[in-house]
């Protein structure tokens, strides 16, 4: 055996016969011409995708929305769902079948700890959040400082910090995020943005923005009864509650029953609003700033609030209970001197005053592909954008800062609801200006061990 020191090669030792090397030489060249057989996957063959163009996904918290989402990121030929974590065993089995059965494998891996889930898959490129409103933004943040990209369904922060902090994560750690408000990349929806943009309806000088007809801007500061807690492997409470103050178990709150509680929900106007804020603030050209001004009105639910962008373009909370405004849900209308037009789900494509302007639906939707490289023929597309994102490393439809931006509106308007008056913010330094009060309302206490 030849020795050799640590950080050295080792030399032929003076034993070594021409014989020997001549038989060692024709050895190897054997191994070297030997016939390798790679499968057709591998090289790409056959439409397959390469492994190395694969982009490895996790999720984090899945039930049913998360579902929907999921199903069609795995219509997706270069992604690969390798694991998920969630605080509940039964959706934890649930998204494991599915992966299973569409990779037609039983790789799929459980894990009921984002610790432990984040520190182990050092594997996976990018992660789907689509847990409660309470775990966006933390989950988001604990993601990319792993190195992960995001997809985080909406809303997507619980306060005015909480936003900034995964503005700057995203930043500093070189990560990939995209809010899940897909409406941004859905072709009617971008042909009244694009008409907004294009001058076309004159002079926009007010925007329209749903928000959710249900439940009240004002939250439950109580809690549900206490029941007993299940085993921690069926439901982690503690997992489940994250960053939110302890609350007692009760099953009605994994069941969808936390909405309309001011520790786990944004209220009737993030529900609506974080999709219709960053749809207004976008076509208005305000995707990078926040409103500066919030009118109280004295009602339940902020109907009818009249809120200011920096460039003097009024946007106006409205539920729409009638259908004066728009057909459907999540709907937006754009008003200016020489025009209108409207839109929600559901629309083929939009209402529009003059409607000779629908005359250049395809070539103004077209143009802004070409534009901007982002298909819009279908909701799915938003989901599509993030994974070309991931890997040009380019910015999302919905980066951090549109979603950060546009939250921050919403929770502005929430806080007027709460205090009940109106009030002006700054959105240079993200600050009420002379309201120590509201600006208090900018963040909330985090529990331990969740604190970001």
């Amino acid at each position: 055996m030849i020795e050799t020191k640590p950080g050295t090669r080792p030399s032929l030792s003076r034993k070594v016969t021409r014989r020997r090397f001549l038989q060692t030489t024709a050895q190897a060249g054997a191994i070297l011409m030997a016939p390798t057989l790679i499968p057709e996957k591998a090289l790409g063959l056959g439409g397959a995708i390469p492994p190395s163009e694969k982009i490895i996904l996790g999720g984090i918290g899945i039930g049913g929305r998360g579902s929907f989402v999921l199903r069609r990121m795995l219509n997706e030929p270069d992604v690969q769902f390798v694991a998920i974590c969630d605080a509940q065993k039964s959706q934890r089995e649930n998204i494991k079948a599915l992966a299973d059965q569409h990779h037609g494998n039983t790789d799929c891996k459980m894990y009921s700890d984002i610790r432990e889930f984040l520190a182990e898959r050092t594997d996976i490129d990018a992660v789907l959040i689509t847990t409660g409103d309470r775990w966006h933004a933390s989950a988001s943040i604990m993601a990319m400082r792993a190195g992960k990209d995001v997809y985080s369904e909406k809303p997507s922060s619980m306060t005015i910090q909480e936003g900034q902090v995964v503005v700057e994560t995203a930043r500093r750690f070189g990560r990939v995020y995209q809010t899940g408000t897909q409406r941004l990349s859905e072709d009617n929806f971008v042909f009244a943005n694009e008409l907004v943009r294009l001058g076309l309806l004159g002079n926009v000088h007010t925007v329209r923005a749903h928000i959710a007809p249900w439940d009240a801007a004002e939250m439950s500061h109580e809690w549900l009864p206490a029941e007993p807690e299940p085993p921690k492997e069926e439901v982690d409470w503690d997992a489940w509650l994250g960053p939110c103050p302890w609350r007692p178990f009760n099953r009605k709150y994994i069941r969808g029953g936390w909405r309309g509680y001011y520790d786990f929900h944004t209220s009737c106007i993030g529900e609506w609003g974080a999709h219709t804020f960053a749809q207004c603030q976008v076509a208005v050209g305000a995707g990078e700033t926040t409103a500066i001004e919030y009118e109280y009105v004295n009602n339940d639910s902020g109907d009818g609030m009249v809120t200011v962008f920096p460039n003097g373009i009024k946007m106006i909370l409205n539920r729409d209970m009638d259908g004066k405004f728009w057909r459907g849900s999540c709907g937006v209308r754009y008003e200016g001197t020489e025009g209108w037009v409207a839109t929600a789900d559901g629309y083929e494509k939009p209402d529009v005053e003059p409607i000779s302007l629908l005359a250049e639906y395809k070539k103004i939707v077209g143009d802004y592909v070409a534009r901007t490289q982002r298909k819009v023929d279908g909701p799915m597309r938003h989901v599509r954008n993030f994974f070309d994102c991931v890997k040009s490393r380019q910015l999302t439809v919905a980066n951090p800062v549109v979603m950060h931006r546009s939250m921050s509106t919403v929770h502005a308007a929430n806080i007027c609801m709460w205090l009940k008056r109106n009030m002006k913010y700054d959105a240079v330094k993200e600050e009420f200006i002379n309201d120590p009060e509201a600006n208090r309302l900018r963040s909330r206490a985090q529990r331990e061990p969740w604190i970001i």
